[in-house]
């Protein structure tokens, strides 16, 4: 106010600057963020949030089944995985994160990373790099919920044709991660996302010249042209089925662990998710209405 002075002190509380001549002050850092170790920012992710809202409940009507099995603590949540840009990870993340209020962590392929501005934001968004030690961490160390898809690019890159049968769950890994962490695997069923962006069919020479592994035509592409066909997800009907969580008898942070055990393990988890699928597509009336 007019005739009035203001001190240092008023000053630096008004603009929450520091007192420097206090013993222990640090100066104001501008660069400092909300981004953690990992890559991800909780206000980005939040925007992400309020941005894919519309396509979670307006074009594909997300309907989720056994929600409350998702314990309380620490858990890797292994789920099917489909579309040519696959629809069911933001999907899922999105759910839990609104309906559970937890944040997930979705593990992807490195690939993701290394795209100009799209690895910034999809890290950002809550991504990272399929690493045993970053699943490890994640789990063990911070305690959080971690998304895998065990079927890798073979999920995605499946022809129409093929939709909704699982391929290998690899070696296994993602137990041996759960086993080292001490943490159980929850399986999710997802139905919807193989109709999302469904693959006619794949061009094995093009993709072997761009080191992909696939090159898809797809029936978005065909009908909305190859830009918008890229980012145009048709209207399917998505349901979603929690299992029960899969606990191990085992210690954590063995330096081994029997690996005809993991690949038993890994198998029996994939045979509940086909096995759930089927029951799923059995009850649904259509693609589009579920």
């Amino acid at each position: 106010m007019a005739g009035e002075t203001i001190d240092l002190a008023e000053r630096r509380a008004l603009v929450h600057l520091p007192d420097l001549s206090e013993p222990g002050a640090t100066p104001h850092d501008p660069r400092r963020s909300d981004v953690d170790e990992f890559g991800r920012s909780e206000s980005m992710r939040a925007l992400a949030r309020r941005l894919y809202a519309p396509i979670y409940e307006r074009l594909f009507r997300v309907e989720w089944e056994g929600l409350d099995k998702i314990p309380e603590g620490p858990a890797l949540l292994v789920a099917n995985h489909a579309g040519a840009i696959p629809s069911d990870a933001p999907v899922i993340m999105h759910g839990i994160e609104e309906e559970l209020g937890r944040p997930v962590y979705g593990l992807a392929d490195h690939l993701f990373k290394t795209l100009p501005v799209i690895g910034t934001l999809w890290s950002r968004a809550g991504g990272v790099v399929a690493h045993p030690e970053n699943a490890y961490r994640l789990l063990r160390e911070k305690r959080q919920l971690v998304l895998v898809f065990p079927e890798g690019s073979k999920g995605p890159g499946k022809t129409y044709d093929e939709r909704y049968q699982l391929r290998r769950f690899g070696r296994g890994g993602f137990v041996q991660i759960a086993m080292r962490a001490g943490v159980p695997v929850v399986p999710i069923a997802v139905v919807g996302a193989e109709e999302s962006m469904p693959i006619m069919f794949n061009i094995a020479p093009l993709a072997k010249l761009l080191g992909l592994p696939y090159a898809p035509i797809t029936a978005n592409a065909l009908l909305f042209g190859p830009l918008l066909g890229a980012v145009a997800y048709l209207p399917a009907k998505f349901k979603l089925r929690v299992l029960d969580p899969v606990h191990f008898d085992v210690a954590p942070d063995q330096p081994r662990y029997s690996k005809s055990r993991i690949m038993e393990e890994s198998e029996a988890i994939r045979q509940q998710i086909q096995e759930a699928l089927f029951d799923m597509l059995k009850q649904r009336q259509s693609v589009w209405f579920g």
